[in-house]
């Protein structure tokens, strides 16, 4: 499979959770130790984050991991 797909998965989801914790990108990025024009460049589907920052994003965002790519 296309591992675009999966940028834009993950994206779409960060973006879900994030906003359904009333966080802004800013606060995400803060919380996962990002800068965020990283956290809007992983929503949009534009980079290729690493095991480590989905892990990171993920417990900023009370998530596991795997529902950001699920």
């Amino acid at each position: 499979m296309d591992g675009r797909i999966y940028r834009k998965v993950l994206g779409q989801n960060v973006s879900s959770f994030r906003k359904k914790l009333g966080y802004s990108q800013e606060k995400l990025a803060e919380k996962a130790q990002l800068h965020w024009t990283y956290v809007s460049d992983i929503e949009r589907g534009r980079r290729n984050p690493s095991l480590q920052t989905i892990v990171r994003l993920a417990m900023a965002l009370n998530r596991k991991p795997f529902e950001l790519i699920k």
